[in-house]
């Protein structure tokens, strides 16, 4: 019988409901009879429907990468929930009876099998057939080319008209965007998507909440915020404009290995990350912390992930972008628990925690000396580390947030602050993070006050307006002597 794991379910489950339903469906009996192939390779079940006649739902693993899932109920949701009723089925363990794999499944594979080989013997073809193929790409590469060379010079347009701006902002004053002005200003945000300025017009779109933000409550952190905001925003349009220049000037239009591209709304494809070596081959990760936050500004929910290779310690960052607009359309993302082997993880270019991303992974439970490694991964100095953290977070470039693993001896209030001491003696005061839910209560509500003393913390370093000084954010806890991740925020 196949391995399948509740976390596999999950994380192919369009959505939570989709994988309850489908589990209610396994535990209520649903499936009337359960079959499988001699060789484990195909799975298929009759299932209760609304109508007549069972839906007849299937799992093909002739490509265990690559699994198809088939259903004939009307569900437009995939996999369906029948679908992953079936997963749950295999998962119980319960008895399948063995079968032939049946026609339309093997023609299915046939197909599939003769698509690929297609593909692999491209490269066979007649030398003449293979030089007007070069000849078709040449073409439709530098027609790429044209097009992408236009859309610089197009963005570059709209970087002038962005500085023009800022600099009248920073010369009247934050306090002049209110009444008519504010409304010119949301105009002009709209105008630098034509401009293919996602990223500026995300980063403008902020400084215009913010600012109608403080001029409902009058609270300093907004306008401090704002600040914060034009800064980033008149650094983007120094660096991009160097960038944008640069790259005219060489006739290279091509994305490369750095975070301007993404700023300013590009949108990196897997096999391009790939081919400027952004990527780690047979990762073994674990997340370590999970939440979902609503970005005003880009109008999207953000699903975000922390996790940590197993191999080398480093921390990286999932994020899925649900646009409000397409909110059915997009899959959300959600907790993971265990560890996943990827075959194959795409790196985005940037500084500290970057953003990380996969297509294949598989699932298994954390052993001993995947603990081991976490806590060795842990620094044992909060002091050690402020060097890096404050150079990362003084660049405006870079997110106002960096996550690192510190192994403390004790957690405990000293007057009203709650603050963490590390393993050598120095400490952190442990605040919340004003984009994040707060954790910092949640200390106080674990059931065993050992989880405060000698374990390993995720904590996410910002700085603190407020107190001016560097803090932390409590992620998860890894006791001491226990294989456990203790989630503040999941």
């Amino acid at each position: 019988m196949k391995n399948i794991t509740e976390q596999l379910i999950l994380s192919l489950a369009p959505n939570a409901a989709a994988a309850a339903n489908g589990r209610k469906i396994s535990s209520g009996g649903g499936f009337i009879k359960l079959y499988r192939a001699s060789d484990d390779t195909f799975f298929m079940g009759e299932c209760k429907g609304s109508g007549k006649n069972p839906y007849i739902t299937s799992a093909d693993y002739i490509d265990e990468n690559h699994p198809v899932y088939r259903c004939s109920c009307p569900s437009r949701q995939f996999p369906c929930k029948h679908s992953l009723g079936l997963m749950y089925e295999m998962m119980s363990d319960k008895k399948f009876e063995v079968c032939e794999i049946p026609e339309d499944i093997l023609a299915k594979r046939k197909k599939l099998a003769a698509k690929a080989a297609k593909t692999e013997n491209a490269s066979d073809e007649s030398p003449e057939a293979g030089e007007k193929a070069e000849k078709k790409k040449a073409a439709a590469k530098k027609t790429a080319n044209a097009a992408k060379k236009k859309k610089l010079e197009k963005q570059l347009e709209g970087l002038e008209l962005c500085e023009k701006a800022v600099k009248e902002l920073m010369a009247a004053g934050l306090g002049t965007m209110g009444g008519t002005s504010l409304s010119n200003y949301q105009q002009l945000s709209k105008q630098f998507g034509d401009y293919y300025l996602l990223g500026v017009q995300r980063l403008f779109n902020r400084l215009i909440i913010e600012i109608t933000e403080y001029q409902k409550d009058n609270l300093e952190e907004h306008y401090d915020n704002a600040i914060d905001t034009l800064e980033k925003l008149y650094s983007l349009i120094k660096k991009s404009r160097k960038y944008i220049t640069e790259k005219i000037e060489n006739d290279d239009p091509a994305a490369d290995d750095t975070v301007l591209f993404e700023e300013l709304g590009g949108n990196w494809k897997l096999t391009e990350l790939e081919s400027i070596g952004k990527c780690v081959k047979n990762a073994r990760m674990t997340q370590l912390s999970f939440w979902v936050v609503y970005d005003d500004a880009r109008k999207e929910y953000i699903d975000t992930g922390v996790w940590i290779d197993l191999g080398s310690g480093k921390i990286y960052l999932t994020k899925n972008f649900r646009p409000l607009k397409s909110l059915k359309y997009v899959k959300s993302d959600d907790s993971t628990l265990g560890a996943v082997d990827v075959p194959i993880m795409a790196v985005y270019p940037g500084d500290g925690n970057v953003r990380a991303r996969w297509e294949n992974a598989a699932f298994s439970e954390l052993n001993d000396s995947d603990f081991a490694k976490l806590r060795g991964f842990a620094a044992s100095s909060v002091e050690g580390e402020m060097k890096g953290i404050k150079n990362f977070l003084q660049n405006a470039m870079s997110n106002p947030i960096i996550y690192k693993l510190i192994a403390f001896s004790q957690i405990g209030k000293v007057g009203d602050k709650t603050v963490l001491k590390s393993k050598d003696g120095d400490t952190v005061a442990l605040e919340d993070f004003s984009e994040l839910e707060a954790t910092v209560g949640r200390l106080e509500l674990l059931p065993d006050a050992k989880l405060l003393k000698d374990g390993v913390m995720l904590c996410g370093f910002h700085y603190n307006t407020n107190e001016r000084r560097i803090s932390a954010h409590p992620l998860c806890i890894i006791p001491d002597g226990e294989n456990a991740v203790v989630r503040l925020l999941y």
